[in-house]
């Protein structure tokens, strides 16, 4: 079946921000954010056909509500909530529209407006959709809370079991992405830490300290996408960038059956997926320059390196000791800070890894800039679950 070509023509985020730090709403974030991108790309927001919004946290049509501060055009806005990876969903779907032929110009933009302290569910009366994976975790390690740092926690206990991977190997991911962070102005904490700050920080759980944890935040992200036949009738190929690969996988059969922490995590959903991006990319993962990829916790982001393909299973820790993440490295990982040290507005989330690899591949990410960056690789995980991997390359070079 041929598809379309689809390119991100205009990409724009908010600072990300502690939970009431700023006197702020949700459409207040996303005008920032959707004003960003509309300027980004020089078009107007009536040129727009499709809209997707993404977020976690809100009430029905919280998108209306939210995309109305760039203009009310009567166009199709769909409400999208995939957990974490809700921003990158909204992109996938206004990435699909493009790509079936069903629009010229889409939008997709994600916010967050979230409460201090660790996520928490909203309704209780009824099924948890995380409570299968829950308790099939607990089955192998014992129940704690809160839930998400004891889920990341405990595969990343499997993976030290499995493998040999140490406590030091995960707080030095912790290390690099704070230390990526200083240079980037939208990142909710720019401070640099030390390996024995980062293990002697409180400990969330075993082997996770609190700075090797995302917090929540406040935020959002926009991306405005196109057609082929859009960009050549704007004339904006010198600023476009490509997704030349995406996948969105959910859950699979041995997300439960191979009795894992790592699979309960998504390990098998993101190789899934990375598997499906190389193939329509044309490319391997030797080829990847610069990766945004969904370290909520430490021990996430080395068990996605092997996901990935970026190095054979229970290698994850050889790449963090030979320093092959980070600038001068073979790729650098997180460049923006990650989630771990940029923030985690759920909704955002996808939206601004989006933002910071189109720029890097514009060569305009300033002091965070990776050097001759070509091919970019996006990864966006949500729990319960979906995840979407996403490749880039410039339509010009």
């Amino acid at each position: 079946m041929s598809q379309n070509r689809v390119f991100v023509i205009g990409v724009g985020m908010t600072k990300f921000e502690k939970p009431g730090a700023v006197e702020w709403d949700y459409p207040d974030m996303a005008r920032t954010a959707g004003i960003k991108a509309l300027d980004d790309a020089g078009i107007a927001y009536n040129e727009v056909e499709q809209a997707y919004a993404g977020y976690v946290y809100g009430e029905s049509t919280s998108g209306q509500r939210a995309i109305y501060e760039l203009g009310m055009t009567g166009i199709p806005i769909v409400n999208v909530n995939n957990n974490c990876s809700t921003g990158s969903a909204a992109l996938f779907l206004a990435a699909q529209a493009i790509r079936g032929g069903l629009a010229d110009c889409t939008l997709a933009l994600g916010f967050e407006k979230m409460q201090p302290g660790s996520l928490g569910s909203t309704y209780d009366d009824r099924e948890q959709p995380m409570m299968r994976h829950l308790l099939a975790l607990a089955e192998l390690q014992e129940f704690a809370l809160p839930p998400a740092p004891y889920m990341f926690g405990a595969a990343g206990r499997e993976h030290m079991e499995k493998y040999g991977t140490t406590a030091e190997q995960f707080a030095k991911i912790g290390v690099k992405n704070h230390r990526h962070s200083q240079n980037n102005p939208y990142a909710q904490f720019q401070d640099e830490y030390t390996l024995e700050e980062v293990l002697n920080s409180k400990e969330i759980y075993s082997p996770l300290t609190k700075l090797q944890c995302s917090p929540t935040s406040d935020g959002a992200g926009a991306a405005i996408l196109a057609s082929e036949k859009f960009v050549d009738d704007h004339g904006l190929g010198r600023y476009a960038v490509e997704i030349v690969g995406q996948a969105m996988v959910t859950d699979l059969s041995s997300t439960f059956d191979a009795q894992s922490a790592l699979t309960l995590v998504g390990a098998d959903m993101t190789r899934t997926a990375a598997r499906k991006v190389y193939e329509q990319a044309g490319i391997g993962p030797d080829e990847v320059d610069v990766i945004e990829l969904h370290d909520c916790f430490s021990s996430n982001e080395l068990i996605t390196y092997e996901a990935l393909g970026l190095c054979a299973e229970g290698e994850g820790g050889k790449l963090v000791d030979n320093d092959d993440t980070t600038y001068g490295g073979r790729w650098v990982v997180n460049p923006s800070g990650g989630l771990i040290s940029k923030g985690h507005p759920l909704g955002a989330t996808g939206l601004a890894q989006c933002a910071e690899l189109t720029w890097q591949l514009r060569g305009k990410a300033d002091k965070r800039q990776v050097a001759d960056a070509k091919i970019a690789l996006q990864h966006n995980i949500g729990l319960g679950g979906a995840v979407v991997v996403t490749a880039y390359r410039p339509a010009e070079r």
